[in-house]
């Protein structure tokens, strides 16, 4: 069976080169509203989205959560601090995704808000990636503050969206299809 939500499962991956362009204000609030329609424990929508278009302040992110990962006692993360590479991959949209420290289930619902946008950006025919490495950055509290996101909220992850450029899909990647048991 194929039909377009299956499509934009099957085709998503995560981009890393975007083009230069912004995306549009229409494809924003459209990845906006998916990640708002996403399915939370209770009905509690405990996401928040702070959206940043701002290079400077993208790449200061990118900057200061790469001196945090050089004080890391993990070989592979100063290593990723090292890297020249900016951690958004210098994608011209950064949506921080932040959940209600009062609900238990916050982080598993973001989660879900976050698989939402990744694939209506991806249905947009956008790129966008998860990114776990911004956390770092969020142990600097002096700098999230810079982030306005609201009180009682804390900021688990980020999303990178941008134009994708057309050589960055290589066909499906292999995945392990033996993950399934059956009791019927």
């Amino acid at each position: 069976m194929e039909n377009e939500v299956l499509k934009a499962i099957r085709n998503r991956r995560s981009t890393r080169k975007y083009k230069d362009q912004q995306i549009s204000e229409e494809e924003l609030q459209t990845i906006l509203e998916a990640g708002i329609q996403a399915p939370s424990a209770n009905n509690s929508q405990s996401w928040h989205f702070t959206v940043i278009q701002d290079r400077e302040m993208i790449s200061s992110i990118s900057d200061k959560s790469k001196e945090v990962m050089l004080q890391s006692e993990n070989e592979a993360i100063v290593n990723i601090g090292k890297n020249p590479i900016n951690i958004f991959y210098n994608a011209p949209t950064v949506i921080i995704v932040s959940g209600k420290e009062e609900v238990s289930s916050s982080l598993v619902d973001c989660s879900a808000a976050i698989e939402n946008m990744l694939l209506a950006a991806e249905s947009l025919g956008l790129g966008a990636v998860w990114v776990g490495l911004v956390r770092f950055f969020f142990t600097l509290s002096d700098e999230v503050k810079k982030l306005n996101v609201p009180n009682g909220y804390k900021p688990f992850y980020a999303v990178a969206i941008g134009n994708k450029y057309n050589d960055t899909f290589q066909g499906p990647s292999k995945r392990n299809k033996d993950v399934v048991n059956y009791i019927r």
